[in-house]
């Protein structure tokens, strides 16, 4: 699988995890209106925006700094 270039297509690659990753990714995969390009905070304003539950925010951080330790390993930070 090559790899992702950003955090919306990293996020992706864990669709199929039945975890609350997987949700958020999954939600973000069927959602048009995504905001790939904006940013962890952009990202996050869209889900407050939308009126996201506190645990979808949660995650959404979580997966960010779990994005971030996947660059360090692979050398792009």
């Amino acid at each position: 699988m090559p790899k992702p270039r950003n955090f919306t297509a990293w996020l992706k690659t864990h669709a199929d995890q039945r975890n609350s990753i997987g949700d958020l990714a999954r939600d973000v995969s069927a959602d048009p209106d995504w905001p790939s390009g904006k940013g962890r905070q952009g990202q996050l304003d869209y889900l407050e925006e939308c009126g996201a539950i506190t645990a979808a925010m949660e995650t959404l951080e979580r997966a960010w700094t779990q994005y971030e330790a996947y660059r360090v390993a692979q050398g792009d930070a």
